[in-house]
C-alpha cells in the first residue's frame, strides 16, 4: 500500500503522532503509557527492552508498531540453540558465480523483535551488540549497514524463570529504555475477552506513516530545545544515582548512571516532549522517561531499578 508521507500534509506534527498512538491503542488495549514510552524510544533512535511474563502483549506491540509505521518487521525467537549466524546471516558458496554470497539474516529489517532474548546463551545475545550500537554488521571481513530506521525490541522473561540467561550490563546498556506492560485493567481485560485476540486485526491495518516520515520525526525530536536549567536538573539526577547528592545514595543504587545514559535521557525526554506537541523539554518530560531509562542501568534489575529511579525523583529538587 502506498502511503502519502504525512510530513507533506498540513496536519500539525502532534496530531500526526497522536494518530499513530491512537492506532496502536486499538491493538494493544489498556497499555497507553508503555505504548507512549515505546514510541518515544523509537523517536529517540533507541532500542527497547520489555521485561514481563508471557501473554501480556509484548510481541503484539512490536508488530503493531511496525505495521502502523510502514516498517519491515522480523521476529527472532531466541532459544538455547540459536547461533549468531541465525541472527546476522551467513555466506554460502554459489556454484554459478564460484564465490560466496551473503544471505542477510533477520537483523536486516527496520523493526526486529528479539523474542525472549535471555533464553539464548551469551554468545548469541552478543551478536546483537554491534548491530544495536553501530547500526551495522561485520561478517566475513565486510561491514554491512543496517536499514534506517532501525529499531530492536527485545522481550525478556523474569530471570527467576527456568532457562533464562541474565543479560550482562554491556548488553543492557544498549537499550535506551526498559518497560513492563503488566496486566490490563479490568475494563480493558473484559474488552479483550469479548473481542478476542487483536493480532488477526493487524492484517487489516493501514500504515499511517512511512520510513521517510519517521526519519523526519526523529530529526525533529533532536531539535526540541533543552534549556540550561533543564540540563542542571539532568546532571543532578545523574549525580544522585552515583550517591553524590545528599540522600540520593540511599535509594539503593550500587552503581550510577554514565554520561552516555545522560545523553540518552535527554534524547528520550526530547521525544516525549515532541509527542506532547511542545518545542522544549520540561522537567515533567524528564520525570516521565527517567524510570524507564535509568531502571535497568541501576542495580537489582529493571523493576527494582525503576523503583530506585522513582525514589530519586522525589529527592532531587526541580529547577
Amino acid at each position: 500500500m502506498t502511503v502519502r508521507p504525512l510530513s507533506q500534509t498540513n496536519v500539525p506534527i502532534a496530531e500526526r503522532l497522536a494518530a499513530v498512538l491512537a492506532q496502536l491503542d486499538r491493538i494493544v488495549v489498556g497499555k497507553r503509557e508503555p505504548l507512549r514510552l515505546a514510541f518515544s524510544c523509537l523517536l529517540a533512535r533507541g532500542h527497547l527492552l520489555i521485561e514481563d511474563i508471557p501473554g501480556v502483549g509484548k510481541s503484539t506491540l512490536a508488530q503493531a508498531l511496525a505495521t502502523t509505521l510502514g516498517l519491515k518487521y522480523a521476529r527472532i525467537q531466541f532459544t538455547s540453540d540459536l547461533l549468531p549466524a541465525d541472527v546476522l546471516g551467513v555466506s554460502i558458496f554459489d556454484t554459478e558465480t564460484r564465490g560466496f554470497r551473503f544471505h542477510p539474516g533477520p537483523i536486516f529489517h527496520s523493526v526486529v523483535l528479539a523474542d525472549e532474548i535471555n533464553r539464548a546463551p551469551p554468545k548469541t545475545q552478543s551478536a546483537l551488540m554491534e548491530a544495536m550500537e553501530e547500526r551495522q554488521v561485520s561478517q566475513d571481513g565486510e561491514t554491512r549497514k543496517l536499514p534506517d530506521p532501525f529499531f530492536v525490541i527485545a522481550t525478556q522473561n523474569p530471570v527467576e524463570q527456568i532457562g533464562a540467561y541474565p543479560l550482562p550490563e554491556s548488553q543492557l546498556d544498549r537499550f535506551l529504555m526498559a518497560v513492563e506492560l503488566g496486566y490490563p485493567d479490568p475494563a480493558s481485560e473484559r474488552e479483550l475477552l469479548i473481542s478476542g485476540d487483536r493480532r488477526p486485526q493487524m492484517a487489516n491495518l493501514a500504515p499511517v506513516a512511512d520510513p521517510p516520515t519517521l526519519m523526519e520525526w526523529q530529526k525533529e525530536a533532536t531539535a526540541v530545545h533543552v534549556s540550561p536549567a533543564l540540563l542542571d536538573y539532568v546532571q543532578a539526577l545523574l549525580a544522585a544515582t552515583r550517591g553524590n547528592v545528599g540522600g540520593g545514595g540511599d535509594a539503593g543504587a550500587r552503581r550510577g548512571l554514565s554520561p552516555r545514559a545522560g545523553l540518552l535521557l535527554i534524547a528520550a525526554a526530547r521525544a516525549w516532549a515532541l509527542l506532547s506537541g511542545r518545542p522544549m523539554v520540561l522537567p515533567e518530560d524528564v520525570q516521565a522517561v527517567f524510570p524507564s531509562v535509568a531502571g535497568h542501568r541501576l542495580a537489582g534489575g529493571a523493576r527494582a531499578g525503576a523503583l530506585q529511579a522513582q525514589a530519586l525523583l522525589r529527592t532531587v529538587a526541580l529547577p
